[in-house]
């Protein structure tokens, strides 16, 4: 297939690249900065130079493309404030992007668009030991700043569904790990000392490597059905404790430094509603079933190459 991907130089992104050619799908990459179109030729794909939130750049970019897929794999972590608001740029893409490139999906003539989503649209509260699954209610407020991620999460999930002549197709995918992502980020927080343990148990969640989520996008796009949501996790929850010590391990960095719950929920509320307020056990079982995938990367400490 021939495939629109936005989002090609982020943490999914690069292995996405070289899944997607791996699996001899042909890629149009949409990238914002021109200086990283090297990046993505040499994985195989044609670069193409747009902002996903710019409209009318972005229309222009594909005129004359014609595609299968579009994918949405575009984020802005970097970008995003201490402070989470309805502005994060994260935030924007997810609801704004998605309509934008759903213009994109009808102008290249595709019949099928994956977005991303995340399982953190179940919402951020204490789940309990439960598993999980598609069946469950997704986007559950809790009362917290985590409630602005959870309804991105549904806008984006929303719009492809009922997208008319458009298959849509979600990915909710578990926290990143691996290169660019959480635990790279996490690791250059330890690196400078920053206090990012909250003092006492922390939320447990389920996880995923980067590489493994790329490899459940192709599949999704493949064989995921018309409006249906995939959870993407590996097969082990994990405390925050556990991840965090595991990362520095990993990337050989002090030890996180640990603090008390109400600074971490002062200084930036989003990780304290994340960290010390979520608990969530999710399944794969629906994605290894319908699209034949599974991790090869069980648990972090196997994805960390901790054995």
């Amino acid at each position: 297939m021939r495939v629109v991907l936005a989002g090609a130089t982020g943490a999914i992104g690069r292995p996405l690249l070289s899944a997607l050619a791996a699996s001899g799908h042909e890629v149009i990459a949409v990238i914002r900065d021109p200086a990283k179109r090297r990046l993505v030729a040499d994985r195989g794909a044609l670069p193409v130079i747009a902002d996903v939130m710019d409209r009318d750049g972005l229309l222009r970019a594909v005129d004359g493309h014609a595609a299968d897929v579009v994918m949405h794999q575009a984020t802005a972590l970097r970008e995003a404030g201490r402070r989470l608001r309805p502005d994060d740029p994260t935030i924007l893409l997810r609801g704004r992007g998605t309509e934008h490139l759903l213009e994109a999906a009808r102008a290249v003539g595709a019949r099928r668009f994956v977005t991303q989503s995340l399982i953190t649209g179940y919402g951020y509260r204490d789940h309990g030991t439960r598993v999980l699954t598609e069946n469950d209610v997704f986007g559950l407020h809790a009362g917290n700043v985590g409630d602005l991620v959870t309804d991105s999460s549904v806008a984006t999930e929303r719009q492809v569904f009922a997208a008319d002549g458009i298959e849509g197709i979600a990915l909710r995918y578990g926290m990143f790990y691996g290169r660019h992502a959480f635990s790279d980020m996490f690791a250059d927080l330890m690196r400078k000392r920053a206090p990012v343990l909250p003092r006492g148990e922390t939320g447990t969640t389920s996880f995923i490597h980067v590489e493994d989520a790329a490899t459940a996008a192709v599949a999704a796009m493949e064989r995921g059905r018309d409006g249906e949501a995939y959870n993407i996790v590996d097969d082990q929850p994990t405390s925050w404790r556990t991840f965090l010590t595991a990362v520095a391990r990993a990337h050989g960095t002090p030890r996180p430094v640990v603090t008390p719950r109400w600074l971490i929920r002062l200084a930036v509320p989003y990780l304290g509603c994340l960290m010390i307020d979520t608990t969530m056990r999710v399944s794969h079982a629906k994605a290894t079933r319908e699209l034949g995938w599974t991790p090869v990367y069980r648990n972090l400490r196997e994805g960390l190459g901790l054995g």
